[in-house]
């Protein structure tokens, strides 16, 4: 082999060497990617689950809050039947008199 030739076969072995170290950085970097990604997946689907959770929450609040009102309107309402009932008991002793 002459000088020339030995010159570029070692060139070419750099050349290989680099290669291969970028090529393990590259896996290196990409398994890293991976890892951050399933764990944002991860971070996601939590966050989806609490979600949903604080809508249930919140349709349990209104549901609640509409049946508080609900029986709020039925005891006013009861009041008012009751005084009423009063009222025709007074006019019904009235008319016995």
């Amino acid at each position: 082999m002459t000088a020339e030739e030995e010159k570029i076969l070692h060139l070419f072995e750099t050349h290989v060497r680099q290669l291969i170290i970028k090529h393990k950085d590259t896996l290196e970097h990409n398994k890293e990617l991976n890892q951050a990604l399933t764990e944002e997946k991860t971070r996601v689907q939590e966050l989806e689950q609490r979600i949903a959770t604080l809508e249930q929450q919140y349709a349990n609040l209104k549901m609640a809050k509409m049946i508080e009102i609900t029986t709020a309107e039925n005891q006013a309402a009861q009041k008012r039947i009751n005084k009423l009932i009063r009222e025709i008991d007074k006019c019904i002793a009235l008319l016995n008199v």
